[in-house]
């Protein structure tokens, strides 16, 4: 039976992966004492007797994490942002990288929740020629409030908590988000979005939105979503003509699943591309246990809540 570590486990990330794997009969979690949660020697041993680790931690103990295996065997699955754009690193989105190069990799980044929706709608349409490498874009994305961890989900879920909560919150205002240069990368294009990341007060959900005006593609709704049909045939991630909610698309409409839906909306001069999903299901923990399935030769979608329609 295969062994499997959490390092970080008492974050939100992690405390999901931790509660969705202790269901499981098919492999054998290893555990540490909470005293010995931040011990570096305690760590190590487990790290190196795993055969599947994931770390859920802030990026420089990830890679401290990372320096402490010496054990070839232990495969690792970051969920941090340290390694998604570095070299000897496979990128876990395994509808865009492919099954078989997640199966064969030692070392995985988990996608970002935001990266994840921009990156599965606009890198197949760089890929098929559709748009180019130098287009500007601008991605809108809604996430529910437990993307911002504990001390978020404290101030939303508080009884005198601040009013501003009630209302949507735009975040990120620099231009900084730590989540654009792995969208640059996978995307394949010049130069990053200007990414407007938007909190609700709702606890998961997440809908990325990408415009796009006629000029900056070859082709129209048609042909985008013929591209997305032909990439999201098998896999977690699933494209549907019309996703319309009585002229509404929800951002929760996928909370609690591990699965993400794209479609494409609007006109023949202006369009939408949509993503909806889980921030912490196909953004966060879902994605993770997605790469884990992979790699131990298991239906990626063991343990996962997924639609019918993205079996």
């Amino acid at each position: 039976m295969k062994k499997v570590f959490i390092d970080g486990s008492a974050g939100t990330t992690g405390l999901r992966i931790k509660d969705r794997l202790s269901l499981r009969s098919d492999i054998t979690l290893l555990t540490l004492p909470e005293e010995l949660r931040k011990d570096t020697e305690a760590r190590r041993e487990l790290l190196n007797r795993a055969d599947i680790a994931f770390l859920c931690l802030p990026d420089d103990a990830a890679r401290e994490a990372v320096s402490l295996i010496e054990n070839q065997g232990t495969a690792v699955i970051d969920t941090s942002t340290a390694h998604r754009t570095a070299d000897g690193w496979t990128y876990g989105f395994p509808e865009l990288v492919g099954n078989e190069q997640v199966a064969a990799s030692r070392r995985i980044a988990n996608p970002g929740c935001h990266a994840s929706g921009v990156v599965a709608l606009v890198a197949p349409l760089v890929r098929a020629g559709l748009i180019e490498p130098t287009v500007a874009l601008t991605a809108f994305s809604l996430t529910g409030y437990s993307g911002g961890g504990k001390k978020m989900i404290a101030a939303y879920e508080g009884a005198d908590r601040d009013p501003l909560l009630a209302a949507p919150r735009q975040y990120a205002l620099g231009q900084t988000h730590k989540h654009l240069p792995e969208i640059k990368v996978m995307c394949g294009t010049e130069r990053a979005p200007v990414l407007c990341p938007i909190v609700g007060d709702f606890y998961a959900g997440m809908e990325v939105t990408v415009p796009l005006f006629a000029d900056q593609v070859r082709g129209g709704i048609k042909e985008i979503g013929e591209v997305y049909r032909e990439v999201y045939g098998t896999g977690l991630v699933r494209f549907v003509h019309d996703a319309d909610e009585a002229g509404f698309l929800s951002a929760a409409a996928f909370a609690g699943r591990d699965d993400m839906q794209l479609t494409v909306t609007g006109n023949e001069e202006r369009m939408l591309l949509v993503a909806r999903f889980d921030n912490l299901g196909k953004g966060a923990s879902g994605a993770a246990i997605q790469n884990m399935n992979i790699l131990l030769g298991l239906d990626q979608a063991t343990g996962l809540n997924i639609g019918e329609e993205s079996v």
